[in-house]
């Protein structure tokens, strides 16, 4: 439930109503940067409740949140949440473009792709370090040495880092290199790892699991946010249909949906959800369109010898190309391009 208190009211009021929720045994979250003070009551409640809070002084009403998830909920949080990772905002007017190979695999491939996608408008590096593989003697990162050789080309090129963490017993190693944690599909009702995500308050790019709706994908959300951190922004990579020509297929009704019921900011990646480098461009166009606050692009400097996603992953000319027609549809949306403005610290 929400307590919505009167416009004035004083501190001591709401210090009543917390203590009386806390006293109850639930927790409180008071979303930042509304106009008056909106109490949100985390937890199963109980009959009476509502009354008893609506007795108190300075409160002007109580409301039943009927979503099963609560600090993910518009009703919660009626303005949008922006995040941001080592300079670049999500969530704001621009448009963020994380851009990389899929998985690091030496120090000259990764510099190479850095300095490419970051002169083309790409404002975060994308690599992964420890892959999740469908078959067990594909190449699954470089671990370890890949968040070195993320951390060292992120400061190199000044570009803030993203890098999925699969394993509750890696997130404080990935943590020290990343600026950004990545969930993957796979990963996202790992309820275990979404706490440790959680509780480092680091950004987090949760994506939507290959075969979960929106509620379990807020709910998903809900775990991060739960553990107080706020920096949460979703990612709609492609579900899985009947339909096996393209890898997956791309939710387009996830990006307005998402808006609707949720404050968190939503990307798109259309590299995982088509599989198939040319429907990359075309897909990542449809999903600023309908509103996406940024995409996640998978870039290589020569797709056919990559170790892992080649066919997916765009040349160097074909991430300029895709760009070079990203500038006018978000200007189109009263939107521009991000860009990293904060210097990586050293």
């Amino acid at each position: 439930m929400i307590v919505i208190m009167r416009i004035g009211c004083t501190q001591d009021a709401i210090t009543r109503v917390r203590n009386r929720i806390e006293d109850a045994g639930l927790r409180v979250y008071i979303p930042h940067g509304v106009e008056r003070t909106v109490i949100g009551v985390v937890g199963e409640s109980f009959p009476g409740l509502r009354d008893a809070l609506e007795s108190l002084p300075g409160v002007d009403q109580v409301i039943p949140v009927s979503k099963p998830y609560k600090l993910a909920s518009r009703e919660f949080h009626p303005e949008d949440t922006i995040v941001e990772v080592n300079g670049v905002v999500i969530g704001g007017d621009e448009i963020v473009v994380m851009a990389g190979p899929c998985a690091v695999e030496s120090e000259e491939q990764l510099l190479v792709t850095a300095r490419a996608v970051k002169e083309a408008g790409a404002s975060i590096l994308r690599g992964g370090a420890y892959k999740p593989r469908t078959s067990p003697y594909a190449f699954r990162g470089l671990g370890a040495n890949g968040l070195r050789l993320l951390a060292e080309v992120g400061h190199k090129t000044q570009m803030p880092v993203v890098t999925e963490v699969m394993s509750p017993d890696d997130v404080d190693l990935v943590a020290q290199y990343a600026d950004m944690l990545q969930i993957g599909s796979r990963n996202m009702q790992n309820y275990v790892l979404l706490d440790e995500v959680g509780r480092t308050r680091k950004p987090v790019l949760l994506k939507r699991g290959m075969s979960a709706n929106m509620s379990e994908w807020l709910l998903a959300a809900e775990y991060l946010l739960a553990q107080g951190n706020e920096k949460v922004v979703l990612c709609e990579r492609g579900i899985r249909t009947f339909e096996d020509y393209a890898r997956n297929t791309l939710d387009i009704n996830a990006i307005p949906i998402i808006e609707k019921v949720s404050h968190l900011p939503i990307i798109a990646d259309p590299s995982h959800a088509t599989g198939k480098w040319y429907l990359v461009t075309p897909v990542a166009l449809a999903a600023v369109a309908a509103g996406a606050d940024g995409l996640l692009i998978e870039v290589h400097p020569d797709p056919d010898l990559a170790l892992a996603d080649g066919p997916q992953s765009l040349t160097f000319e074909n991430f300029r190309l895709l760009m070079s027609q990203l500038l006018p549809l978000a200007e189109a949306r009263n939107r521009s391009i991000a860009t990293q403005r904060v210097r990586i610290k050293p």
